[in-house]
């Protein structure tokens, strides 16, 4: 059976969970002691030596990184919907999976951290960055239903839980309406599971 390595807490975690359920796999959740570091401990970095979740343990494979576990996901149990082998649809979506790992997590996800969890930041720059992603979010789904292709991909995945977690880091989404929309098409897909603070 797949293992989840993985914090409650973590919208990085919740895309990978989100998936599982859309995909309607069986999976093994192992949370990590976060308050006692488990992340850092020799166990745990033999399974990934950066120290952090996710990880994802499928068999003898081993994956660490969000992004990375969405693709193994998609290509490995979903067909050729969620992530597909036509190299244009494929770029689409990576360039959407380059975004969760730089602009959704410089912005909204550090600004949940800053607020929710204490941590240091440039806050004017991540504030910055959160109202150049929402606004680029916000264009684009204004003639896309979704972000990659006419179908929903992981690039949506991606995005999704830090956007959802956004008012945690005192973001305001009134003004994107079609962001809103994304949001709630997500959340009625079957198979769609929550986390602690997303507001449905």
């Amino acid at each position: 059976m797949i293992e989840l390595y993985e914090f409650d807490i973590s919208g990085n975690c919740h895309k990978v969970r989100l998936l599982l359920s859309l995909l309607n796999i069986s999976y093994q959740r192992i949370e990590i002691n976060r308050s006692e570091r488990e992340q850092k401990s020799p166990a745990f970095l033999a399974k990934n030596s950066f120290g952090q979740v996710p990880v994802l343990k499928d068999g003898e494979i081993i994956i660490r990184d969000s992004q990375a576990i969405l693709v193994y996901l998609a290509r490995a149990y979903g067909g050729d919907n969620w992530f597909p082998a036509d190299a244009i649809k494929a770029a689409e979506i990576t360039q959407w999976l380059s975004t969760a790992a730089n602009e959704v997590a410089q912005g909204p996800a550090a600004l949940r951290a800053h607020y929710s969890f204490g941590r240091a930041l440039n806050l004017e720059l991540a504030e910055q960055v959160t109202k150049n992603l929402l606004n680029i979010l916000n264009d684009r789904l204004q003639t896309h239903e979704w972000l990659a292709t006419d179908v929903i991909t992981i690039a949506d995945i991606a995005v999704y839980p830090y956007i959802a977690l956004a008012h945690q880091g005192k973001v305001d989404l009134l003004p994107y309406g079609y962001v809103r929309k994304w949001l709630a098409r997500i959340e009625r897909l079957e198979g769609f599971v929550s986390m602690a603070g997303i507001e449905l």
